[in-house]
């Protein structure tokens, strides 16, 4: 339990920092008119001038102690013993020990090291002026009675207080360790915080650029094959590719801008035209793929986000459908059952096996349908083609 605090102790709260300052100021205030006192009524002879003495030397330590309160070779406790002697040594040169005793009590507690040094010090300096004070007028009932009973009150008494004056300062201290920790807590929660938020923030970038520029550069890619290999043979086809190939890259432009910019969401369809913007997405497919699309889509009324999660979840499928499956059909149905809308993606290709780990694309989709409370079911085998589920529950519906 460390007892030593000076005004400028980061260990010390600062209405405590206050009050040792204005002690300090006190104890300078008494040195002086005892060392006044002294000079005054004490007559002259060597009394007198040993009590100057050991006032100077206690006077200067304490200065030393105050002005340099971490100094390994002046430490506080030093100007302890320094006290307990002077305190002895004016006992047995002069009356009035008992009050300079008090005066200087707050000071075995205020620069003690721990509790237990508190009350050896304050019990070694009440010693040493009764001692002090005995082998000068020697042993007596009368000094029993007038100097060791208030002696001994005075020094219980100081016990008391410091002994509650040390619990306030160690719960002070206590309070403001656990307010450190909190603050330090905070500070590592809000960085943790920031720190989420920006890899939610890169996750999202990179979610939104798979599923609009790198599909469409996907897009441009295989169009622009299939565009070189039928110049000569069907240049009619290569044709119909290249404009293709101009209206995605206009769009991906487009999408590019809206993600760098301040617009909204790039690829946000309009209010009521879901089933309108994935059949132009189906259209788009069939032209670039000359894959047979049957598709059911009903004018399913829902929200923004809503509408986003299902044209992504279409524009990935089909993307996948592209590269992977060698399908020959392909099939979409958007319909509304109860509570909630359900996407319905298939086809007839080669399949593949749902066990190994989904890639960059599938757990997007996954992720993106959970912010809005949904779920994606991926069923699929090699040989047997693919079926891809997307539910998301209506507004209204979505757990907050």
């Amino acid at each position: 339990m460390t007892s030593w605090s000076s005004a400028g102790d980061r260990h010390t709260p600062p209405v405590w920092g206050k009050a040792l300052q204005r002690w300090n100021a006190v104890s300078w205030l008494l040195y002086g008119l005892f060392t006044a006192a002294v000079v005054v009524l004490d007559p002259p002879g060597e009394d007198k001038t040993w009590s100057l003495v050991l006032l100077g030397v206690l006077a200067a330590c304490y200065a030393v102690v105050m002005r340099y309160p971490g100094n390994r070779v002046l430490r506080p406790y030093t100007y302890l013993w320094v006290l307990v002697l002077s305190l002895s040594g004016l006992s047995y040169l002069r009356d009035g020990y008992a009050a300079l005793f008090m005066v200087t009590l707050p000071h075995f507690w205020v620069l003690a090291r721990s509790w237990r040094e508190s009350v050896g010090f304050s019990a070694l300096g009440a010693v040493g002026t009764l001692a002090g004070s005995m082998l000068r007028v020697g042993w007596s009932a009368d000094f029993f009675s007038s100097n060791v009973i208030s002696t001994l009150i005075v020094y219980s008494a100081s016990v008391l207080i410091g002994t509650w004056v040390h619990q306030v300062l160690e719960e002070s201290r206590e309070r403001a360790r656990l307010i450190g920790e909190l603050e330090r807590a905070q500070a590592q929660l809000s960085q943790a915080h920031q720190r989420q938020g920006a890899a939610d923030e890169r996750e999202r970038m990179a979610r939104e650029i798979h599923d609009t520029l790198a599909q469409g550069f996907a897009s441009i890619v295989v169009l622009a094959e299939a565009a070189r290999s039928g110049l000569d043979s069907a240049p009619y086809r290569s044709e119909q590719q290249l404009r293709s190939i101009e209206a995605t890259a206009r769009e991906n432009l487009a999408e590019a801008r809206e993600l760098v910019g301040s617009a909204r969401e790039p690829g946000w369809p309009a209010v009521g035209t879901v089933a309108r913007t994935l059949r132009r997405t189906l259209d788009r497919f069939t032209e670039d793929t000359g894959l047979a699309v049957v598709a059911e889509l009903a004018d399913v009324d829902c929200d923004q986000q809503t509408r986003i999660a299902l044209l992504r979840c279409t524009q990935e499928s089909l993307a996948n459908v592209r590269k992977h499956a060698r399908a020959s059909t392909v099939g979409v149905v958007l319909a509304r059952h109860a509570a909630e809308v359900e996407l319905e993606i298939t086809d007839d290709g080669v399949g593949f096996d749902v066990g190994r780990p989904p890639g960059f694309g599938l757990d997007g989709m996954r992720k993106r349908l959970a912010e809005l409370g949904g779920e994606l079911t991926v069923t699929s085998s090699p040989g047997d083609g693919t079926r891809v589920l997307a539910m998301i529950p209506l507004e209204s519906e979505v757990p907050v």
